[in-house]
């Protein structure tokens, strides 16, 4: 790391908060999202002196803030910086931090502590940082660390930001004590942490190139953090060469062209069965990114573990995520931008023999998209249908969790990061609330049109960020999927234990008046053919809108019905 301060300058001293505001803005920081505490009050007053260079987003809960921050890394893929204040300020901006350690994503948290004077005294609102938030495999960070003397802020932030980026990327905790904020320091930022890139070995290469001519039916499942424009151009043209289908992981549905003909489609909750039969019937699969956890493994059926029937290779940015739980017949420590570089170089053979298999990929992904009769007002397929029509193709979509989420899925068609946008904010790790929080900080930080999809009880986790949208000139759409319930726990009870309703009925405010009292725009449609009209006014409308679709609790999934569920479960038990 080298000092970016000039050996000319005047070494005139100045608060530790403040040279903390100058490191991260050497780092590129353009955005901090946060709510404010007595604990970093001298950070604060630093941004005040560097209003202009680094802006401060106040929100209204330190989940919330976290979320906007994770949304941060993923969208621009440098770490998204979030600021709280000790105790319960740490522990609500948890949820962030363990979403940007799922999801792969860079992000450093600033924890305002108690002073040194009071630390392990169970001081008011005190913390153990490093054992609640890790590091290491059991924990949800990658490095937490405690920054006791001012001089080596410029140290700790430039190593926060690197590790943020290193190898699969992911976030870090940095922990500021009060009284070590109001010293006065001479030091000066560091340069610029870049991440670093992790090429394949040739001999690897080799390797998988021979398992490719070897294969009948090969498939690529792409994702995972890390991704960018560049990288994504280049897996296309590799797919192109060799004419592999792919497909998308778990909610990273835009690493790929969804419009591509090679396109397999989202390889995740509730997938299509004949993509599911694919991944089982392929003879090598190449798992370029992701962790191939859970959901994109279908519970680790699709995919057996230790051991897959399968052909794997497997390449990731982590050399401890390899060989974690899949033993791999390949296994490839690369960066993605890196692999897929070295991909697209793999020379094709003049007769590729699976062409057929690839062309039927797509052909079952576009059967997919033609949706099952369901009862009620509203037909959800054709609401999305609306939105690819309207929706510019470099607009963001953001959601959170639950069954709402999966008629965006199953048929909203990503152009991809390979056009030059990332355009899909969603959480691997399940969290509901994120997408409000995700789609206010898309939309200030991009500038671009942002979509969020929530359900009721998504919604209300993380709503009153519609007041920081409002104060800090955000615009967002809500479409909020309103059926009275926690869609995806009913399901599951209808499921289980059927006919045994508990605890997943809600009493919901008027969420158009709701919306209206923060500032947004407030619609509701009860009916198919008024969305239509909705949403061309909402997209040319100055603020944020709320459009509320009172949906049949019957439309439990894009595929079934509640009641068909539970007669199903019941027919079971007898």
């Amino acid at each position: 790391m080298v000092s970016i301060a000039s050996h000319n300058e005047p070494m005139t001293k100045q608060l530790a908060g403040h040279l903390l505001v100058d490191c991260l803005i050497a780092q590129g920081s353009t955005h901090a999202f946060g709510v404010p505490g007595e604990s970093y009050l001298a950070v604060l007053d630093g941004l005040h002196a560097r209003r202009g260079q680094i802006a401060f987003v106040t929100c209204r809960q330190e989940g919330g803030a976290a979320f906007m921050a994770e949304a941060h890394g993923k969208l621009t893929g440098r770490p998204g910086v979030c600021m709280v204040t000790r105790g319960p300020g740490a522990t609500n901006a948890s949820i962030g931090v363990h979403t940007a350690f799922q999801d792969s994503t860079p992000m450093v948290l600033l924890v305002g502590d108690v002073a040194s004077d009071c630390r392990d005294r169970e001081a008011f609102q005190e913390v153990d940082y490093t054992h609640f938030f890790g590091p290491g495999t059991k924990g949800f960070a990658k490095r937490v660390e405690r920054i006791d003397q001012a001089d080596r802020i410029p140290e700790y932030v430039a190593r926060a930001f690197a590790t943020a980026l290193a190898g699969r990327p992911g976030p870090v905790v940095l922990v500021l004590p009060e009284d070590m904020l109001t010293q006065m320091t001479d030091a000066r930022p560091l340069a610029r942490a870049e991440a670093i890139a992790a090429w394949p070995a040739p001999h690897a290469l080799a390797s998988l190139r021979n398992m490719l001519l070897a294969a009948k039916q090969p498939l690529v499942i792409a994702g995972g953090g890390g991704w960018t424009p560049k990288s994504a151009a280049a897996l296309q043209r590799f797919a192109e060469a060799w004419t592999l289908p792919v497909g998308n992981a778990f909610r990273f549905q835009d690493t790929f062209d969804n419009h591509h003909p090679l396109y397999a489609g989202d390889v995740g909750i509730g997938l299509s069965p004949k993509l599911a039969a694919r991944v089982k019937a392929s003879d090598l699969i190449i798992a370029i990114g992701p962790r191939l956890g859970e959901m994109t493994t279908g519970n680790y059926t699709l995919l057996e573990a230790p051991r897959p029937r399968q052909k794997l290779v497997h390449i990731h940015a982590s050399a401890e995520e390899l060989m974690r739980v899949y033993q791999a017949d390949l296994a490839i420590c690369a960066t993605m931008n890196a692999a897929a570089c070295a991909l697209e170089a793999l020379q094709a053979p003049a007769d590729i023999p699976w062409q057929a298999w690839s062309a039927q990929a797509n052909a079952d992904y576009l059967a997919n998209l033609e949706p099952q009769p369901l009862p009620g007002d509203i037909d959800m397929a054709a609401i999305v249908g609306l939105l690819k029509k309207h929706l510019p193709a470099d607009a963001v979509l953001t959601n959170g969790a639950g069954n709402f989420a999966s008629w965006m899925h199953r048929f909203f068609k990503h152009h991809g990061l390979a056009k030059g946008h990332k355009t899909q904010l969603a959480p691997t790790v399940g969290a509901m609330g994120y997408g409000v929080p995700a789609g206010i900080a898309a939309s200030i930080v991009s500038g671009r049109t942002v979509l969020t999809m929530a359900g009721d009880g998504d919604f209300l986790m993380n709503g009153q960020e519609l007041a920081t949208a409002v104060q800090h000139g955000a615009k967002t759409i809500i479409v909020l999927l309103n059926n009275g319930m926690y869609g995806t726990i009913r399901m599951h009870q209808e499921r289980d234990y059927p006919q045994h309703e508990s605890g997943s009925r809600l009493a919901n405010p008027d969420f158009v008046a709701l919306a209206r009292a923060y500032g947004y725009a407030g619609e509701r449609v009860t009916r198919t053919d008024e969305f239509e009209g909705k949403l061309l006014e909402a997209l040319a409308r100055g603020q944020g809108t709320l459009i509320e679709i009172m949906l049949d609790p019957e439309v439990i999934t894009t595929r079934a019905t509640l009641s068909s569920i539970t007669k199903n479960a019941l027919a079971e038990q007898t």
